[in-house]
């Protein structure tokens, strides 16, 4: 099972160190990727059979993964740690008509200012983008050779060096845009499912300990983050944790971004719209709620 540096999926750490994985008899072994894109290659082609990665991360891979891609439970929200960042003059969403927005094309970032063009009653068409790998947007953005920048915690504080540069909306805005999740192949549901119910018991354990724990839980988190404790408790606030009634939330259908299957079809249609994916996999087989429902049943 792969996981990275993002503060929803930290809390694995807690179960590798105070032995939650063997309470729940899941027979894990835990990889750490430096590189969050590497770790969804290695999914993909089988390498892993299990990880921590973003909805519409998920969406955009499971077309080619060799053994499927599967969300069986949210670990957490995005709420705040994903902003758009913008010049001096930029007041309001309306003010970013005509401008250039520094972002890579058809990740979290772009959707989130998509959304918000949206609110505002504009659209992407309404402002330039320069597309650029997120690290490179953010530095171009810090340097004055955009308007705007749109991304996620690291790199919208790079965007913040900029004078004058601020805040102009967050995923804090939108519940429901950017959940982050655990993923697992469809092989391993099919020949392991007790194991992928094992993991799932193991997350629910893990915010126990948390909320039992909290200076421990820090501890670990902050060890395995390799970040100080003024950016591990302001990347700790714009991270929502997902107990098991927002999971049940998040997996039921309705018609407003908290629900799953619903901000799927708007992140498929996006992505697709956009050209970052040639067409929309089978989102009905990319999320199981069978696990969650499962732990709900017996709890």
């Amino acid at each position: 099972m792969g996981y990275s540096s993002w503060a929803g999926w930290w809390p694995w750490a807690i179960a590798e160190e105070e032995g939650l994985f063997e309470k729940n008899g899941a027979n894990v072994e835990l990889i750490w990727f430096d590189g969050y894109l590497e770790s969804m290659q290695a999914l993909a082609s089988g390498q892993l059979d299990a990880n921590c990665q973003t909805l519409n991360d998920t969406i955009s891979f499971a077309g080619e993964a060799v053994n499927g891609e599967v969300a069986v439970v949210v670990n957490d929200n995005s709420a705040g740690n994903d902003k758009v960042i913008v010049a001096a003059e930029i007041n309001t969403i309306e003010d970013m008509a005509g401008k250039t927005v520094a972002l890579e094309e058809g990740v979290v970032g772009d959707f989130l200012l998509t959304l918000a063009l949206e609110d505002a009653g504009l659209s992407r068409e309404d402002v330039t983008i320069e597309n650029l790998e997120t690290g490179a947007a953010a530095a171009a953005f810090s340097a004055g050779q955009a308007d705007a920048f749109a991304g996620w915690v690291p790199f919208w504080e790079i965007a913040l060096e900029r004078e004058g540069s601020k805040e102009l909306t967050s995923s804090a805005a939108f519940p429901g845009a950017i959940p982050d999740l655990l993923v697992v192949t469809q092989t391993l549901i099919d020949e392991k499912p007790d194991q992928v119910q094992a993991l799932v018991n193991t997350w629910f354990d893990i915010l126990a300990f948390m909320d039992e724990n909290p200076d421990r839980a820090n501890e670990i988190m902050a060890k395995r983050a390799s970040v100080d404790n003024e950016n591990f408790e302001k990347y700790l606030e714009g991270t929502r944790f997902f107990t098991l009634e927002d999971n049940l939330e998040a997996f039921s259908d309705g018609d407003a971004m908290v629900h799953m299957p619903y901000a799927a079809e708007r992140m498929a249609e996006f992505m697709v719209e956009v050209g970052f994916i040639p067409e929309a996999p089978d989102l009905d087989a990319v999320l199981d709620d069978q696990f969650v429902q499962a732990y709900a049943e017996a709890g």
